[in-house]
């Protein structure tokens, strides 16, 4: 393991634990590397994860709450805990409204759970996240779930016309081949246009 990456290691065991909390146990701000280490183990350890983060909450207010609650949505839903993950994704929305100059993709993974999920209870809410963040999504693979999204949720309240048009632009989204970033041509290009939620939405275009 490179030197500056003792926090960002993907595996877990005995022995990176040892290095981990003895390196930790030397720096000043642990609550970085804390949060910074359970989410390259979010989806891979999740119990690991949520211990980490819940040292890091323990350690008092710090201005990267709303990422460390979307790290432990993530860590929450690799567990099969989809409403402990929603009430995480809550928490960081809360966070960025309180302090809206730091931003996370809570509002558009907590849509897409919702909707993945369905967790019908959660789909006015879910739409209204959306609606309030219509001008986020900058990436296509970005536009496309949040117009997908929001599509299906529409459909499920009758809006069929608004749903057709919702669903068009997330198609789009997905046939783009270039990001429109000038040196990042293909950063954030849709790669998976075969899961059953794609083709749900795709059915609903036009």
């Amino acid at each position: 393991m490179v030197k500056d990456d003792w926090y960002r290691s993907k595996t877990w065991n005995d022995e990176v634990e040892v290095n981990f909390r003895l390196r930790l146990r030397r720096a000043r701000d642990k609550s970085q590397y804390l949060r910074i280490q359970a989410s390259y183990l979010a989806a891979s350890h999740p119990r690991v994860a949520l211990s980490l983060l819940d040292q890091y909450f323990s350690l008092g207010e710090h201005f990267d709450w709303a990422e460390a609650y979307v790290d432990k949505a993530r860590a929450l839903i690799a567990l099969g805990d989809v409403e402990g993950a929603v009430t995480s994704y809550e928490a960081a929305l809360e966070r960025e409204r309180v302090y809206p100059s730091l931003k996370t993709q809570a509002y558009l993974d907590f849509a897409c759970l919702v909707v993945e999920a369905r967790i019908l209870h959660f789909y006015s809410r879910a739409l209204e996240v959306l609606e309030s963040h219509r001008d986020r999504p900058m990436f296509p693979v970005d536009r496309c779930r949040a117009n997908g999204a929001r599509a299906l949720l529409l459909q499920h309240s009758g809006r069929t016309r608004e749903a057709r048009d919702a669903a068009n632009l997330a198609m789009a989204a997905a046939s783009e081949t270039q990001s429109g970033f000038r040196y990042h041509q293909q950063l954030g290009l849709v790669n998976d246009t075969e899961n059953a939620l794609a083709k749900q939405i795709a059915a609903l275009a036009t």
